[in-house]
Order: structure tokens, then sequence, then C-alpha cells
């Protein structure tokens, strides 16, 4: 009871957020297509049974007219790509979030070998070509979402992992924390129930960024052929419209439509992350150099900023008559 009060907290001061107030409706209206997808579209475009004319243009029937190669309504495939785009989006990045918390949290508080061979998995995992190796595991284990799901999370914690660390080398010397341990308490304890809560403001902004990402990544792959065929996301409705030739035939809304949703996901994901962030964390926004350098950008900025260089100016050509001066006297 007590964590539905403090979800729906969360929310209410999500919703008293001018931009959270945006990412909110939008994410909210995207998971509601994607939990009623059956309803929302006129037809189901895994059904080979309801297919129409090839190409048909947008009308009151096809609201995104039909696609050139098979003749599924692009409607409903728009539809019914926000379900794998947003399942592998949101799930990959609440899964790169745990990795990445745990390992981060271990290496940080417990050091030693475990920090060490943590870190070197990191350091090898960071050089190595990411692209070339998605390939070679997409060949290899297979292209179902899952596997494409278990991919991402794989390659995605190492960032996470170094950042959360060097928070918790800062956290692990805090008061609390001492005071944890002189009581008796264990790591795992301490790790769990006193760091890790630490680390929520980077957590939140990490899966929101994360899934984010993972949408777009998700859908390049889709594009080059990589994804899973036999489901529908917006990635595989660009791929399709390529090979189907949509920018010859001038069927932009094939493009269109998909290119819209990625972007709405992205923009509304990215958006909740950075509000929910200066909630959990609300110094972020106050500390935030972007946040200082936008509130001081104002006449009284610029010209302080001209007035340095002016000093600077001076300073210089004083520097340069005294270096002409100095070398005057030493060839006298």
């Amino acid at each position: 009871m007590k964590k539905l009060k403090n979800i729906g907290s969360l929310l209410k001061r999500i919703w008293g957020h001018k931009q959270g107030k945006v990412g909110l409706v939008m994410v909210s209206f995207l998971i509601l297509v994607a939990v009623f997808a059956p309803i929302i579209a006129p037809y189901d475009p895994y059904d080979v049974t309801q297919r129409a004319a090839k190409g048909l243009p947008p009308s009151s029937k096809h609201l995104l007219g039909t696609t050139i190669n098979s003749g599924q309504d692009i409607f409903s495939m728009l539809v019914y790509g926000t379900r794998v785009s947003l399942l592998v989006g949101v799930t990959s990045g609440v899964c790169i979030a745990v990795v990445g918390s745990i390992l981060g949290v271990m290496a940080g508080y417990l050091g030693g070998f475990v920090d060490s061979l943590i870190m070197r998995i990191v350091d090898i995992m960071l050089v190595i070509p990411t692209l070339p190796l998605v390939i070679v595991l997409t060949n290899v284990l297979g292209r179902d979402f899952w596997i494409i799901i278990l991919i991402f999370v794989a390659l995605g914690w190492t960032g996470l992992a170094r950042t959360i660390r060097s928070l918790v080398l800062v956290l692990k010397n805090s008061n609390y924390v001492k005071a944890a341990e002189l009581a008796g308490a264990s790591r795992w304890h301490i790790m769990i129930r006193h760091i890790l809560p630490g680390t929520s403001h980077l957590l939140i902004m990490s899966t929101a960024l994360s899934s984010a990402g993972i949408m777009v990544a998700e859908a390049g792959l889709s594009f080059l052929g990589l994804g899973d065929p036999t489901a529908i996301s917006w990635g595989k409705m660009l791929a399709d419209a390529q090979s189907g030739g949509a920018l010859l035939f001038g069927a932009w809304w094939w493009i269109f439509a998909p290119g819209l949703g990625i972007f709405l996901a992205v923009f509304s994901f990215m958006r909740l992350g950075i509000v929910m962030e200066e909630i959990v964390n609300p110094r972020m926004k106050q500390t935030s150099s972007v946040y200082k350098l936008f509130r001081s950008l104002d006449s009284s900025y610029i010209e302080d900023v001209f007035s340095s260089m002016d000093e600077y100016s001076q300073i210089g050509a004083k520097g340069l008559q005294g270096g002409e001066t100095h070398e005057a006297s030493v060839k006298a």
C-alpha cells in the first residue's frame, strides 16, 4: 500500500511539471495504443486473409494506404508495431538498469578483486565494435526479438555500471553508510538498503534514455534486415518501405508513419526521464551547468563576455609590447 502511495505521489509530481505532463501523456498514449491494438487497428496485419489491393493511397477505408508489396494496411501495421517497439525498448532499458546498477554497486562498494574483475570486463566490452558484434550474434543466436533484447542488455550495461561505480565510491564514505557498518549491517544489506537508493536518479534517467535509444537501435537493426522477420515493428516497416520502393512510387506515407512513431516514442521517453530525474534529485536543476548557462544567457551575460574579451586583448597587447621592448634592449 505504501509503494502504491509513493507511485501515486510521483505521478502527481510529474503531472505538475510542464514537460513531465507532456511526456506522461505521450507515454500513456503509446501504452494504450499498444495494449488496445486489436481494438484500434481496423485490420490484423498478421492475418494474410485481411489484405487489400497493393499500393492503395490513403482513404477513409485505409487511413494510411496499403503496402506496395503485400497489400497490408499501413495504419494497422503502425498500431501493432507499437507493441514490439515499446516491448523491446522498455524491457531492454529496465534490464540494463538492473544489471548495470547491481554490478556497479558491487564494484564500487566491495572493491578489490570484484572491482577489478567487473571493470576489466567493462573495459574489454567498451572497445569491441558493437555493430559487427550484433550482426554476428543475431546470425548465430537468431533474430527473435527476445534474443535481440538479450543482446542489447548484454552489450548495454557497461556504461551505466561504470557511472554507478563512480557514484558509489563517493556514497560509501557517507556518514549513514559508516553508521550502518558500525551497527553491524551486512554488506548486502548496506548495498541494497543504503547505497542503491542513492543511485536512483541515475537509474531513472538511464532507464528512460536507454529505452529511447534502444527503440532507435531496434529500428536500425530491422532496417538492416537484422530484426525479427515475423514481428511487425516500426523498423521493419521502414525496411519494407525501402525494399518495396516507397520513394520510387511516391508512397511517402509509408515512410512517414513509422518515422513519426519512432520520433514520438523517443521524445516522450526522454522528456519523462529528464523530469523524473529533476523530481528525484531536485539539486540537479540548480547544479546543472546547462541550466546555469541558459539561466545566465541574458544581456548582462553577453556584456560580461565581451568585456572579458576586451580585457584579454588588452593583456595580450601589453604582453606583446613588453616582448618587443625586451627584444630591442637585448639587441642593443
